[in-house]
C-alpha cells in the first residue's frame, strides 16, 4: 500500500517555517489540500503568497493560545475544503529553563504556546471528523488522522531543558489519552518523537558552531542529522491508510540516539 493522502484536506501548524512548512509541502504535493497555519502571517505570505491561489494551497495566521483562533481555523478549513481529514499539530517551542527559578515561567509558556493549543484544537477537529463519518453512510476505515510533533527531550533529562521536557512528555501522553477516546469514531492519534533535523534554523545554529554539530553526531548511532524529507514522509506515513491499524504511538526518529541516554548530550 503506497501512503497516498490524495484527495484528503490537512491542516498543519506551526506552518510558517521549519519542520511545519516542510511537512505542509509535502503534503500538497502528494496531493492533498493544506491549511498552512501559524502565528506569523508575515512568513507565512512569505512562503506562500505566490502559492496561496493554488487550489489545494491556503493559509491562516493566528493566535492559536485562543479558543475564538481555533475555532476560526476549523472553519476557515472548512469553508475552503469542505472538510479535514488530517491534523499535524506542529507548533512548538524549545527554550532554555533555569529549573531552579522559582521565578522562571518558561513552562506557563510552553504548555500555553506547545501543550494546550494542540490538545484543544486536536479536540475540535475530532468532532467534526467524527460529524463527517455521521454523515457520510459509506464511510469505512480510518475517519482521520491526528499526529502531534513532539520530542525525545520528553525521555531524556537535561536540566537547561525541564520545560521543553515536561511539555514534550505531556504531548505524548495527551496522544495515548485521545488515541483511547477517539478509537471507538476510527480517529487515530500518533506522534514523531524526534531528535536533531536538518531545518532551517538548525542549519543556522550549526553553521558557526562546529563542535555542537560534531557533539550531536557523536551521541547518535547512525552518526549523523536527519533530513527533513525522513520526518516529512513518516508524517505522510502516519497520515495515510497504510498506517491505519496504528494509534497512541509515539514513534522515535532519532538516528538512535536516546539507545545511548548520557544526560549532558544535546537534545535538539
Amino acid at each position: 500500500m503506497s501512503f497516498s493522502i490524495s484527495g484528503k484536506t490537512a491542516i498543519v501548524t506551526g506552518a510558517s517555517s521549519g519542520i511545519g512548512l516542510a511537512i505542509g509541502k509535502q503534503f500538497a504535493d502528494a496531493g492533498a489540500n493544506v491549511m498552512f497555519a501559524d502565528t506569523h502571517e508575515e512568513q507565512l505570505v512569505a512562503e506562500l503568497g505566490e502559492q496561496a491561489e493554488e487550489s489545494n494551497i491556503r493559509y491562516f495566521a493566528g493566535d492559536l493560545r485562543e479558543r475564538l483562533t481555533i475555532a476560526n481555523l476549523l472553519s476557515a478549513t472548512i469553508d475552503a475544503f469542505d472538510g479535514v481529514d488530517i491534523l499535524v499539530n506542529g507548533a512548538r517551542q524549545m527554550v532554555a529553563t533555569d529549573p531552579l527559578d522559582p521565578a522562571d515561567d518558561t513552562l506557563d509558556q510552553l504548555l500555553m504556546e506547545s501543550l494546550l493549543p494542540a490538545v484543544r484544537l486536536s479536540q475540535q477537529v475530532a468532532k467534526r471528523m467524527i460529524r463527517q463519518g455521521e454523515e457520510d453512510e459509506n464511510s469505512s476505515g480510518s475517519l482521520g488522522s491526528i499526529i502531534n510533533l513532539s520530542s525525545i527531550a520528553a525521555r531524556r533529562t537535561h536540566p537547561g531543558l525541564m520545560a521543553y521536557s515536561v511539555a514534550s512528555a505531556a504531548l505524548d501522553q495527551a496522544t495515548r489519552s485521545l488515541s483511547v477516546a477517539l478509537a471507538p469514531h476510527k480517529i487515530r492519534v500518533n506522534s514523531i518523537a524526534f531528535g536533531s533535523v536538518m531545518s532551517a534554523s538548525m542549519r543556522t545554529t550549526l553553521k558557526d558552531n562546529r563542535s555542537y554539530r560534531e557533539d550531536i553526531e557523536a551521541h547518535t548511532p547512525l552518526g549523523r542529522i536527519a533530513s527533513p524529507t525522513e520526518l516529512t514522509e513518516t508524517a505522510q506515513y502516519l497520515a495515510s491508510d497504510a498506517s491505519g491499524f496504528m494509534t497512541g504511538q509515539v514513534l522515535t526518529l532519532d538516528g538512535g540516539r536516546t539507545l545511548l541516554d548520557p544526560v549532558a548530550a544535546p537534545v535538539h
